[in-house]
């Protein structure tokens, strides 16, 4: 059976329940766990909602997106109160979305947006804040200007084209993009591909926009293979630890700090909220899928740097000091 083949976790049954208060049942499919963020994402959704009671069954699609499909047909099946997607591409998903709702289930996009699916919620940072702030990075350390690189995720993920349009919005005229490429299924090995391709056509690049911090480990890597890291600026997101290493051994200039945890905290509650027929208060915008104004809980990024390492990544939790700090004397 697709649903059970590759689940990770399924939750023990709320104790001394009575019958007619049969816990809210939540079926969570992830693209993938290539991306480090996603199982911390998962871990925090899944205790916060046991502990209020709900039972959640997590799936792991492996970036496949008809895998991924069949999941959530499996969920339709088990007559789940809410689905919880996220999703490898953001349009294939569409359809079997909007088959949940007819079926009576709550649907909610998790950090990427299904278009045309007219989801209850959806919950993300705000992406082009992202984009924006990784512009303004590069704009702050490249004031003289010179040649960039995009090396991006897949164009398949809502999230990839928003952080885009905000790159776009604030990158400086005197900064020119001379190469620019995606990668799909968010594989990291593409992007060390297309750092060398790019290098080897414009060995004087000053600065590069990778779309996470796992692309931006494959792209240092073909830095340093031409002894170039250190001297390009380069940017990502997520606070993954190794950016976070390279960050403070000057390695890598900046990455899109999001707070993961709040984000799979607030939308494991939400999602039981959902299953309960509970309104969604604090949810106070929309955002339009192609189709619909679906209810957006947006949160903030945050630029983290040399400067503000210790107090956002270290003081808050994410990663220790010990950790950040392995590879640099103190």
């Amino acid at each position: 059976m697709v649903g059970c083949r590759d689940a990770v976790a399924e939750m023990d049954k709320g104790t001394g329940q009575e019958e007619s208060e049969k816990p809210v049942t939540i079926g969570l499919s992830i693209d993938s766990f290539v991306i480090e963020r996603w199982i911390r994402d998962r871990d925090v959704f899944v205790s916060t909602a046991k502990d209020l009671g709900a039972e959640v069954n997590v799936q792991n699609a492996n970036g496949d997106v008809n895998e991924q499909i069949e999941q959530i047909k499996y969920f339709i099946k088990k007559q789940m109160d809410v689905i919880v997607v996220v999703a490898g591409d953001s349009e294939a998903l569409s359809d079997v979305m909007k088959k949940a709702k007819d079926a009576g289930i709550k649907t909610v996009s998790y950090d990427r947006l299904i278009k045309n699916a007219g989801a209850d919620m959806y919950i993300s940072f705000n992406n082009e804040e992202v984009g924006r702030l990784m512009a303004e990075s590069l704009n702050q350390n490249i004031p003289e200007g010179g040649k960039i690189f995009m090396i991006q995720g897949p164009e398949t993920d809502n999230n990839v084209r928003l952080i885009r349009d905000g790159f776009d919005s604030r990158i400086n005229n005197n900064l020119q993009v001379v190469y620019e490429n995606n990668c799909d299924g968010w594989l990291a090995e593409n992007a060390y591909t297309h750092a060398k391709e790019a290098l080897e056509a414009h060995p004087d690049v000053k600065g590069i926009m990778c779309g996470n911090d796992d692309l931006a480990t494959q792209v240092f890597r073909a830095l340093s293979e031409d002894r170039l890291a250190g001297k390009v600026y380069m940017v990502g997101q997520d606070g993954d630890l190794m950016a976070c290493q390279r960050i403070m051994e000057g390695t890598q200039t900046m990455t899109a700090f999001k707070y993961v945890e709040e984000e799979a905290r607030l939308g494991a509650e939400y999602a039981v909220k959902l299953g309960k027929g509970e309104p969604l208060e604090g949810v106070n915008k929309t955002i339009y899928d192609g189709a619909y104004e679906v209810p957006y809980l947006e949160l903030k990024p945050v630029a983290v740097n040399k400067e503000n390492m210790d107090s956002v990544i270290i003081k808050g939790g994410f990663h220790s000091k010990e950790d950040v700090y392995l590879n640099v004397k103190q």
